[in-house]
């Protein structure tokens, strides 16, 4: 059983308060490669809807392949030409996504290990959250939705865990999807019946001071009913 983590919730609120959305890289910073490996591991190790793991992550460091996201991926161009590393993250579609799919089963099979007969028991309910419940089912956009939304999760955890390491990022979702799509289906051998991009964000060492962080007090935005 792991040992329970002990770090400060101090630190860990400190963190939070040291990370924004880095506008201007310092391009001369590179992040350890041992330091983004760990931003790696914390995404692959983030929680999805069923286990599912509906997202797979292309990390781009070729100046030249950089250079052709530079014109469909406009919110990115400020951080392409100087971010230490830049990471686009991407959704599966329905033909992977749906219940019945051959990626469920390999799924479910080969990672989660299941026996045949509990395989078939996750895949009835799991069924039964997007015919009925979710009504997932009802165009192929509904359902690669469900599947991007679940991509803000590694983001997020990717972001948390570079910002406890001193590293900056920068959540971008500012880019044209086909014009993109186009770019990862020839230069990266991205299939787009199997995945499209859903969101992207760069990482590095911050060029500027950082903005003061504003945001709603606890008041306005929470409400507890004990």
């Amino acid at each position: 059983m792991n040992a329970p983590l002990t770090l400060a919730p101090e630190a860990i609120l400190e963190a939070f308060r040291f990370r924004h959305a880095c506008k201007v890289f310092d391009p001369a910073r590179k992040i350890p490669e041992d330091q983004f490996q760990v931003l790696l591991e914390a995404a692959r190790l983030s929680p999805s809807s069923f286990g599912m793991e509906p997202w797979q992550f292309l990390v781009i460091q070729n100046p030249a392949l950089r250079q052709k996201l530079w014109g469909p991926a406009w919110g990115a161009q400020t951080k392409l030409d100087n971010a230490s590393h830049f990471v686009i993250l991407l959704a599966r579609t329905g033909l992977d996504m749906r219940y019945d799919s051959p990626y469920i089963a390999h799924h479910l099979a080969a990672v989660d290990q299941l026996p045949p007969e509990v395989a078939d028991k996750r895949r009835a309910v799991l069924g039964n959250f997007q015919t009925q419940e979710f009504k997932l089912l009802e165009s192929d956009r509904a359902i690669w939705d469900w599947a991007a939304k679940q991509c803000y999760i590694p983001l997020a955890n990717m972001m948390t865990v570079a910002a406890l390491l001193g590293i900056d990022s920068c959540p971008i979702e500012g880019f044209d999807p086909e014009g993109v799509t186009a770019v990862l289906a020839d230069q990266c051998a991205m299939d787009p019946a199997h995945f499209r991009p859903a969101l992207m964000v760069a990482f590095g060492y911050r060029q500027n001071p950082q903005p003061e962080k504003r945001r709603q007090s606890m008041a306005e935005l929470v409400r507890r009913f004990d």
